[in-house]
């Protein structure tokens, strides 16, 4: 009786869990969940199936087994010898003295059915947890960039050699752990081949995304509009994992209309519920290589539909490189290097809260607060991970040394707290600690200013390329 109990208990409690898990997702969405909260509903379903099971195979076996003492002899005589038929009541065991029918234990094929499906769906459930909950996000790439090139027919020829050149070393300099795509834009109305996905987005494929590059020939007319939808439905594809970071089109182009959509506002509405209907967000950047002064204003447009910064023209080929390369590389750099600062500011501001806790005597809530900082400390990995992917060029580098002095310097803030705290619950004088923390925090500022005059710097050489 009581492993059909346990049985009962344990496919109650698979149900439940399952059931609970799929409403939890449901109501907060996969991005919203909690990892921890799901990895406990899938624990408390795989143990309710294995009670389940146990309880089971248990019953069967206790069917089976014969009554204490049929396969007995007294104390001291031969084991006697048992022979065991099958009858039309189940098993049928006899000792030459008496027979004893035990019952077959039959389970209703309903019953297997259901603990297949339990098993099935703890397995879909565990392996599609696994993956979006933990595998994917810890293994997709920091920045999704797709470069989006204008090839149709312009009147100047070298021009279309000018961007791939440009575009070739910009992906050559990329991070090591993005995921680069490529796709062009220019043909005929209507056409589908008026827009085509040259490289899939993969990380570490430069080769191969450069190579399709220098492959890209000049034709048609051009088809922006039909390119950008394109290019955010390349974002869109099934089981295709999102950015840790930043999902990004760079969008390159020689003409600021487009030869097929005359109508700006329908244009802009159209650019703007294909982005809303994938469900993503997008960043966008336009950069114009010698776009006549007519067509600017319609790229201008074209930009605020996107949601996008106002694009940068450039006439020159080097001022094209350096833009292309600035867009690809070095704003990364800085968007990595200002989250690892504010980060750490955040860090810095807990440790001085905690410090006048202790100057007011509230150790408890000083001891608290530091805890939270070390803890708030660590959560920056992600972003130096990426700072050291793009390590290639010289101002790169040099920012990825100084978040490195930064950090330590925190660590040098927070261990003068912690001093502090502990001179302070001792009962020590609180002067001589308070003096070497704050000679610690003068070091964090300093760093911090100069960190803030390399990333203006940077943001500085956008502008000097403009048109």
């Amino acid at each position: 009786m009581r492993w059909r109990v346990a049985t009962l208990v344990g496919g109650l409690v698979t149900v439940g869990a399952l059931a609970g898990t799929g409403m939890y997702l449901a109501a907060v969405g996969l991005d919203g969940a909690d990892r921890p909260a799901g990895m406990i509903g899938l624990f408390l379903a795989v143990a309710g199936l294995g009670v389940a099971v146990y309880g089971l195979v248990a019953n069967r076996r206790a069917g089976r087994r014969p009554p204490s003492g049929e396969h007995s002899s007294e104390r001291g005589d031969p084991p006697v010898k048992q022979v065991t038929v099958w009858g039309s009541h189940g098993f049928v065991i006899g000792d030459n003295a008496h027979l004893t029918n035990i019952r077959r234990v039959d389970v209703p094929a309903a019953l297997w059915a259901s603990l297949v499906t339990l098993i099935a769906s703890v397995l879909v459930v565990g392996a599609g947890w696994l993956y979006l909950g933990w595998f994917s996000p810890n293994f997709a790439p920091n920045y999704r960039t797709l470069f989006l090139v204008d090839t149709a027919e312009n009147a100047d020829p070298a021009g279309l050699t000018a961007v791939t050149t440009s575009l070739r070393k910009a992906i050559e300099n990329s991070g090591d752990h993005d995921a680069l795509s490529l796709r062009r834009f220019g043909g005929e109305c209507g056409v589908p081949g008026n827009t085509a996905a040259l490289a899939a987005f993969g990380t570490g494929d430069r080769q191969k995304i450069t190579a399709a590059a220098a492959r890209i020939r000049a034709g048609g007319r051009p088809t922006l509009v039909r390119g950008i939808v394109e290019a955010v439905e390349d974002f869109s594809k099934p089981l295709a994992s999102k950015a840790r970071q930043v999902n990004r089109i760079i969008v390159v182009t020689r003409h600021g209309v487009d030869a097929c959509e005359d109508d700006p506002t329908y244009v802009e509405r159209e650019i703007r519920e294909r982005i809303g209907s994938g469900g993503l967000s997008l960043e966008f950047r336009l950069v114009g290589y010698q776009v006549p002064a007519a067509q600017r204003a319609r790229l201008d447009r074209l930009a605020a539909a996107t949601k996008a910064p106002r694009p940068v023209h450039v006439k020159t080929a080097p001022d094209l490189a350096r833009t292309l390369d600035w867009y690809a590389n070095t704003e990364p750099v800085l968007k990595g290097a200002r989250s690892i600062v504010d980060t750490l500011n955040t860090t810095v501001t807990q440790v001085n809260t905690a410090v006048q806790a202790i100057v007011d005597g509230r150790l408890d809530v000083a001891d608290s607060t530091l805890g939270q900082a070390r803890k708030r400390g660590g959560g920056t990995s992600a972003q130096f991970d990426d700072l050291t992917g793009r390590t290639k060029g010289a101002d790169a580098r040099d920012v990825r040394d100084r978040a490195v002095r930064l950090r330590q310097k925190q660590k040098q803030v927070i261990a003068a707290a912690s001093d502090l705290l502990k001179a302070a619950r001792d009962g020590s004088p609180l002067d001589p600690k308070l003096a070497l923390f704050q000679q610690a925090a003068t070091d964090y500022n300093r760093e911090v200013n100069g960190m803030n005059q390399a990333l203006a710097t940077l943001r500085a050489k956008l502008t000097k390329t403009h048109d």
